[in-house]
């Protein structure tokens, strides 16, 4: 008895979803290796999960992915692989370059050459910058003092906690001492230790 038509929808479960993923896509994979052997044919496969991940696969006689690819543009004459990645790093490249250069002209600027004439303008410049810099040294700076200030304050009040804890067991095992309570030598021995008596 074979099974019942399957409705194609989207499934619901995340759970049943991801499994089915897997088992599919293995089984579109094996069909894919059988007819790349079967049919000496060469395919290419690429397939990417709802998170994102990639999976691919090429007849292993096409030792990379690129080259089939570079196949296919060929012989569609479509651009698969245009050139807007190279535009698109180029760009980026040249938005780089702007960066540095600005940067390396503010350092300049830092600089102070005793050989050189510079303006008061330019002076004045340099000032602002440096005092703006060593405003923002002194804010961080502040901040991390006050971060370890508010560390050691929450240590010192730990261990002062731990302080009143153990003298009120001591003033309790001395009061009992007093009262001449047997079985407590064991637990004051064991308070001792941890005190620093013996």
């Amino acid at each position: 008895m074979g099974r019942g038509r399957m409705e194609i929808r989207r499934i619901e479960n995340p759970t049943q979803r991801q499994s089915t993923f897997y088992k599919r896509r293995d089984g579109l994979f094996k069909k894919a290796k059988e007819l790349s052997v079967l049919c000496d044919a060469d395919l290419l496969l690429i397939l990417f999960s709802n998170s994102g991940k990639l999976y691919e696969f090429h007849t292993p006689s096409v030792p990379r992915t690129k080259d089939l690819i570079e196949r296919y543009e060929t012989v569609t004459q479509n651009k698969v692989l245009t050139d807007h990645c190279m535009q698109d790093r180029s760009a980026e490249v040249g938005k780089v370059e702007k960066l540095c250069e600005l940067l390396e002209r503010e350092l300049r600027f830092m600089k102070v050459d005793e050989g050189q004439d510079y303006t008061l303008p330019v002076l004045d410049m340099l000032e602002q910058n440096l005092e703006a810099a060593i405003n923002k040294v002194r804010v961080e700076k502040d901040r991390k003092i006050h971060g370890e200030m508010y560390h050691l304050q929450n240590v010192v009040k730990d261990r002062q906690q731990e302080r009143y804890g153990l003298c009120e067991k001591l003033s309790n095992i001395q009061v009992l001492r007093e009262m001449g309570v047997e079985g407590s030598t064991g637990f004051t021995n064991e308070l001792d230790l941890k005190l620093g008596f013996n």
